[in-house]
């Protein structure tokens, strides 16, 4: 089994920048990939970036590439999302997700790609 519990969401200014962080604790040995993906109200939950449990390939939604970064600290057991240039378009409540089965490359920030959850944080960017 594995916990994921996200911080560091808030409120900000557009243009402003936060770093979210997920503290993972169990078997995590077994994951292959890890993502953020967020949901605005009224809207389905998205993928915006997602990496390979070392680290060493990211993915990114369109829509954040260049602002958004996701990274990982394996001896900390935390993955992180830096986010940069804040639009009020990128509010939203933000869940770390986990995945302990390959995958194809189309599913990297797909939902059905994750079998493990976190509680989420909400992110507000103000204009």
């Amino acid at each position: 089994q594995v916990e994921l519990v996200e911080s560091g969401g808030g409120s900000v200014q557009a243009g402003g920048s936060l770093r979210l962080s997920c503290a993972t604790s169990g078997i995590t040995s077994y994951i292959y990939f890890w993502a953020w993906f967020r949901q605005a109200p009224g809207k389905e939950r998205e993928g915006v970036a997602a990496t390979t449990a070392a680290g060493g390939a990211t993915y990114y939604a369109d829509s954040v590439k260049g602002r958004l970064t996701i990274s990982i600290e394996n001896a900390k057991e935390t993955l992180y999302l830096q986010m940069d240039s804040l639009k009020p378009e990128d509010s939203a409540i933000y869940y770390c997700a986990a995945s302990n089965f390959p995958s194809p490359v189309g599913l990297r920030l797909e939902q059905n790609g994750y079998n493990y959850w976190g509680q989420g944080t909400q992110v507000i960017v103000s204009s």
